[in-house]
């Protein structure tokens, strides 16, 4: 009688085992080659979603498969516990954001371990703990030491729900990316990374990422937005505040600065308030308002319609000293370039519609060969080569030609210079909420900014506060947290109220876990050296421009520093796909989500494991499939019974109960070719992040393995290679099960701790092809056939075939072509 699968106490036993035995904790050992696998680590929100088991299973396999490959393995977890999700709940539910996220975290816990994952639960970190920001802290500081971190007066994305500030990368259509608020433009005092310091690094660094999907990498060279061009010098006629002004463009175009005929600012440009008068004030303000609502920073990208407003000045075009009048436009961004266009209207569509729409001049300056182009009738505006037109000194040469020439001649006459610029900004981390990582500076009236001393670290955040159910940071009225001694001169100081936004925290943590316990750094230099970079990383493409180009960009500071040899924190990078449900993503909203637990509790923690890598490959989205998961389940039931039918078989034989067949049984020499086949195709396909074939495949060799059984001649070498191999391909996948059959097999504790199986090449060679026999080029049969034929005898077998001779009736054979091992193509011609 087999024994019933009892998932629940198995897996139960097995997480005791491995918690009790530390087999997932590791050290450093120098000689040792290393794998550090990691999964982009949760927000604590209490409850493990379908996305979260998806995640982290397929690190899991990662993780466990390498252990088995020889390497010294880092697979750790934590928490990315600051930021706006666990502040807005604990409001809601009138508690502290830092109890609702130790208890949320607890909760996430339970869950994962539940779940069996192969986490070096001692390296666990939480970056809402002292112990981890305040390090945090420190890279802040020596982020000032370098001049990368600095305070100014800028525009901002301002969301008036959150009411806290937002970096570009935040805003999505116009909207705040946590609420969904439409985003307004303001001016406050923040603080900023200049992350633009790094990019043209950044950008060549991508070439480097060879592991990385190109999708990520183009995503994160557009956002960069490296353009080659010229900057420009346009004169303001007429004095502004008794002053002369110029005020300069960046344009990628330089041939066609002819062919300007106005000039565009931002709305948010500080010399627009300098140039009007009082008469325009309001409509510029009514203006600005309206802009702020259209699409904050996707204005560049979502082609509203033009609008415009005249502020009643004109700049002078330098090449042909034409008056053209300036302009407002809902099209130009202040945080690209310069925040000034200089608008050619006949060669940008933008600039064409805007001419026609307010009745201002067009003028060609490039025209195809052969053709010519009028202004006053074009329809759109053409963007291509041709020759130089209307443009003086210029005219008939190549415009190709002309963007060095014109460029050359502007830094000749003292009005322009060739210029590189970056669509990239840098990155603002101030942040208007009580719950993140303390700025530690300081200000005082009379040595003004001045940073925390190093030895007073971290600045705490107060812990028993009251946040209003607006969400404002209980900071700025806290005065035992403001009031402070200025640490240069003794005098009374006033604390930053602002806190650092949480891409803070997690551009940095996947270091922390090489040495998460150290007092005397953020991480040990020498753990870090030996660690980094991760060598495979896994998690979601919508981080692809936030978290990841950050964590670059933190990485190459500290590799500036001396601090890691690495310069690239992640070596390969995979992005999975979402877990869908009747073709919607998952949501509560929409009242389709599955709870992980409540699949745990009824099929089990593997089943829910190889379920979701079994369904889709890790980089598609996923269709859930309660049917599914029901299939996984009763094979999972069928690897239980026929391990412990193979194992009592084995026992019986080897106390004389049973009798072994021969080993050279032609059934036993296909199993154990099907064994080593299975071998080699899970193998390779684990290394191709193949996850879902690499089940299919040990559902067939079970398959076969209960075709074998059913002979009733099993050989007991070839059946207990063949369980040995089946329990080690599969513990990866479903680790409980596995160390639960491997125990009955009489093996050693651990499976996972196991030496992967190798195949021989001898047994994973087919007996069998099926040749393909073509007549000029066309399929007319396919022929099973023993492997290793020579090519005369695969020649013979296609001239033998009844369907291909009638394809030969009336003509004849010019020659035969032949691949060896797969087909054969007869060429003929008409007798």
């Amino acid at each position: 009688m087999i024994d019933r699968y009892n998932f629940t106490d198995i897996e139960t036993k097995w997480q005791q085992k491995w918690d009790e035995t530390g087999i997932y904790n590791v050290k450093e050992e120098p000689g040792k080659p290393k794998r550090y696998i990691l999964e982009m680590f949760p927000y604590p929100s209490g409850e493990a979603h379908m996305g979260h088991v998806r995640n982290y299973s397929i690190a899991d396999v990662i993780a466990r498969y390498n252990v088995m490959r020889g390497y010294n393995v880092l697979h750790p977890i934590g928490w990315d516990a600051f930021g706006l999700p666990a502040e807005n709940a604990a409001i809601k539910n009138k508690v502290q954001p830092a109890r609702w996220t130790n208890s949320n975290i607890a909760s996430m816990k339970r869950q994962l371990k539940r779940l069996g994952f192969s986490y070096d639960w001692d390296r666990e970190v939480n970056t809402s703990e002292p112990e981890y920001y305040r390090w945090g802290q420190w890279i802040f500081l020596k982020f000032m030491e370098r001049g990368l971190a600095y305070r100014k007066k800028a525009p901002v994305n301002w969301c008036p729900s959150c009411e806290t500030v937002l970096a570009n990368e935040q805003v999505k259509a116009g909207l705040c990316w946590r609420c969904d608020s439409v985003v307004e433009m303001r001016e406050l005092e923040q603080w900023f990374f200049k992350i633009t310091g790094y990019a043209q690094e950044l950008l060549d660094g991508l070439q480097e990422l060879s592991g990385w999907p190109e999708r990520v990498k183009i995503m994160q060279e557009n956002w960069i937005g490296r353009s080659e061009g010229a900057m420009v010098d346009f004169p303001v006629v007429g004095e502004v505040d008794g002053k002369e002004l110029k005020i300069t463009v960046f344009t990628t175009r330089p041939d066609t600065l002819y062919g300007a005929t106005f000039f565009l600012l931002s709305p948010e440009h500080p010399l627009v308030d300098q140039m009007i008068d009082d008469r325009l004030k309001e409509d510029v303000a009514v203006f600005r308002r309206e802009v702020a609502l259209e699409a904050g920073f996707d204005r560049s990208e979502v082609e509203p319609e033009k609008k415009g407003l005249f502020l009643g000045r004109y700049v002078k075009n330098p090449l042909n000293g034409q008056d053209i009048p300036v302009y407002i436009a809902n099209y130009v961004l202040m945080e690209y370039g310069t925040g000034a266009v200089m608008a050619v209207p006949a060669h940008d569509q933008r600039d064409f519609e805007f001419a026609r729409k307010y009745d201002i001049p067009v003028v060609v300056v490039i025209r195809p060969e052969d053709e010519d182009i009028d202004g006053d009738t074009m329809t759109e505006a053409y963007a291509g080569e041709g020759v130089m037109t209307n443009s003086s000194i210029f005219d008939g040469i190549p415009s190709r030609e002309c963007l060095k020439k014109i460029t050359a001649y502007l830094d000749k006459e003292k009005i322009g210079t060739a210029s590189v610029h970056y669509r990239l900004r840098d990155w603002l981390i101030s942040r208007q909420r009580y719950w993140g990582n303390p700025i530690p500076v300081i200000y005082c009236d009379r040595c003004g900014i001045v940073p925390v001393s190093e030895n007073e670290l971290p600045v705490l955040l107060p812990g028993d506060v009251k946040i209003d159910n607006k969400g404002r940071s209980p900071l700025p009225a806290l005065e035992g947290f403001v009031k402070t001694k200025c640490p240069k001169c003794g005098g009374e100081g006033r604390r930053e109220t602002d806190t650092m936004d949480t891409f803070t925290c997690s551009s940095w943590y996947f270091l922390r876990y090489c040495s998460p316990h150290n007092d005397k750094a953020p991480f040990s230099e020498e753990a870090a050296r030996y660690w980094m970079p991760v060598d495979q990383y896994i998690g979601g493409i919508e981080h692809a421009v936030m978290h990841l180009l950050y964590a670059r960009f933190f990485t190459r500071v500290f590799s500036d520093m001396g601090l890691i040899g690495a310069k690239e924190p992640f070596s390969n990078l995979l992005t999975q796909g979402m877990v869908i449900k009747e073709g919607q993503k998952m949501s509560k909203s929409k009242g389709n989500v599955v709870d992980p637990g409540e699949i745990v509790e009824k099929y089990g923690a593997d089943t829910a494991r190889l379920f979701i890598l079994f369904a889709a490959p890790p980089e598609m989205d996923l269709e859930w499939s309660d049917k599914g998961v029901e299939g996984v389940h009763r094979f999972l039931k069928r690897v239980y019974r026929t391990v412990l039918d193979n194992v009592r078989f084995v026992s019986d034989v080897q106390a004389g109960a049973a009798t072994s067949g021969s080993g050279n049984d032609p059934s036993a020499k296909s199993i154990r070719q099907l064994t080593h086949r299975t071998i080699k195709k899970v193998t390779q396909d684990i290394e191709r992040f193949n996850f879902n074939t690499v089940i299919s495949a040990v559902m067939e060799f079970i398959n076969g393995l209960q075709k074998y059984n059913e002979t009733g001649i099993r050989d007991v070498s070839v059946t207990s290679e063949a369980t040995e191999a089946l329990l080690l391909l599969l513990s990866p996948f479903a680790p409980h099960i596995t160390e639960e059959l491997w125990q009955h097999a009489g093996k050693p504790f651990s499976v996972h701790s196991e030496q992967w199986p190798s195949y021989d090449p001898e047994l994973v060679k087919t007996d069998q092809i099926t040749l393909i026999v073509q007549v000029d080029g066309k399929v007319r049969d396919k022929i099973e056939t023993v492997a290793g034929l020579s090519q005369e005898e695969m020649a013979d077998i296609a001239m033998s075939s009844e369907r291909v001779s009638k394809h030969l009736e009336g003509r004849s054979v010019l020659k035969k072509v032949v691949v060896p091992g797969k087909l054969v193509n007869i060429v003929t011609r008409p007798e």
